[in-house]
């Protein structure tokens, strides 16, 4: 809320105070000319998160558009997920922020807990996800989302190609699609583009073949997103099995964001763009 000072009483008359600076039109009161530029910021966002420097600190905020926004979300009833704004994370004093001028690895500073995307409102935490102290996940927990026949190869390609720390989250939401986000921390941006289990070729498990999400390619190019780099977004091809799969990879600077949905019968694509939206947003 903008402060506004009131000139102390004075005996003799005194001219009308200059006018307040204007203020910048919000999403909400954006003129209608304004509205293309607007929609160019909003449009490719679930919710955006404003990444900004404060001190040693970095701050997050969450601003909620219209559903029309967004792109491929163009009804109401378009299956969307209510998710909280996200804790400000803490960073340890005079550490940068992720791809600022002095960090163009992208390294990131803040705990990588709190780098993780909270769940959504009215989901419940999933029993099935094993995690260990704060939020930590063995490498052998990761491994059991992937085929058996995988499992040795891409473990061993962890521990020998520079994996600090995993992290993990798990919900389910109401209409049955359960979520796992995973975090994977390297000790460098090098070493994260390395790895081996997330893309188009992952042997997920119980997943016979799995291929990119036409549906996101296609909303990027007809509302010109902004900038997805290190972004995949993928779907398990029919025939599924009682339980179809869709998967996202998410690399930004020394950490990979694995995030893996499944729903019996068939995942809905809203729920997951938005939440790889928000999550490849937390990662700056």
């Amino acid at each position: 809320m903008t402060e506004q000072h009131t000139a102390p009483a004075e005996t003799s008359p005194q001219p009308a105070p200059a006018p307040a600076a204007p203020v910048a039109p919000t999403p909400a009161d954006a003129p209608p000319k304004d509205r293309r530029k607007l929609f160019a910021v909003l449009r490719w966002s679930a919710a955006v998160l404003v990444f900004a420097a404060a001190g040693s600190g970095a701050a997050y905020g969450l601003l909620q558009p219209e559903r029309t926004d967004l792109p491929g979300l163009a009804t109401l009833d378009d299956g969307r997920w209510e998710y909280p704004a996200p804790a400000r994370p803490t960073l340890p004093p005079g550490a940068p922020l992720p791809f600022a001028k002095d960090n163009e690895d992208g390294t990131h500073y803040a705990g990588l807990t709190q780098l993780l995307l909270p769940p959504p409102k009215g989901s419940v935490p999933d029993p099935g996800l094993k995690l260990e102290k704060d939020s930590v996940v063995t490498v052998d927990t990761l491994m059991e989302e992937y085929e058996g026949t995988a499992r040795a190869k891409l473990k061993e390609g962890l521990v020998n190609e520079g994996l600090r720390q995993i992290v993990g989250r798990g919900w389910t939401t109401p209409d049955g699609t359960r979520t796992r986000v995973y975090l994977l921390r390297f000790h460098s941006s090098g070493f994260a583009d390395t790895f081996a289990g997330c893309g188009a070729d992952m042997n997920l498990n119980g997943v016979n073949r799995i291929e990119v999400d036409e549906v996101w390619g296609k909303v990027k190019v007809d509302q010109k997103a902004p900038d997805t780099t290190g972004v995949t977004v993928m779907e398990e091809s029919a025939p599924v099995g009682d339980e179809q799969v869709r998967a996202a990879c998410v690399q930004s600077g020394d950490v990979q964001a694995v995030i893996l949905q499944t729903r019996k019968g068939a995942v809905p694509a809203v729920p997951l763009h938005q939440t790889v939206i928000l999550q490849h947003q937390l990662l700056g």
